[in-house]
């Protein structure tokens, strides 16, 4: 009897040692690298296009940097307006937007952010020829506008 009480005591004494350590013990900091990430993610760039959107495909590779992937794409504009796909083009608008906002440089950002959309947007207007193509023109033209003046 006495060895099971001091069993459950040293077991009592031993978690409440595991709570103060594992209370005490530092939160995991991003990769230093962080800021150089993002910047490369959100440039005006096809080919930072194409590494952001590789990422948003492997998230888990990117979890200790704690990025915001969260979109609600379009906001209230259509997503995809009269059946041209801006919907990735915004998802990287608002991950630039969102993490921008976290790391306190948004304002400095902003510009650069709004362009890389506005070019994400050719992107896909350059898939098309004619007045399609001058009809997705003008949409683009019209979002880039939206976000510059209200985002």
């Amino acid at each position: 009897m006495r060895r099971r009480r001091f069993a459950t005591a040293l077991s009592a004494v031993g978690l409440s040692l595991a709570a103060v350590f594992t209370a005490a013990a530092p939160a995991t900091a991003a990769p230093a690298d962080k800021p150089q990430v993002l910047s490369s993610w959100t440039q005006t760039s096809s080919s930072s296009y194409n590494a952001w959107v590789s990422a948003r495909n492997n998230q888990s590779a990117w979890s200790s940097y704690g990025f915001d992937w969260s979109t609600d794409y379009c906001s209230s504009s259509p997503d995809n307006p009269f059946g041209f796909p801006f919907e990735t083009s915004c998802a990287r608008h608002d991950f630039g937007y969102r993490n921008y906002r976290a790391q306190g440089t948004f304002d400095a950002n902003k510009a650069r952010l709004d362009s890389a959309f506005y070019a994400d947007l050719q992107r896909v207007c350059d898939r098309y020829s004619g007045a399609t193509a001058a009809s997705c023109d003008g949409l683009a033209w019209t979002y880039y506008q939206a976000v510059r003046a209200f985002g």
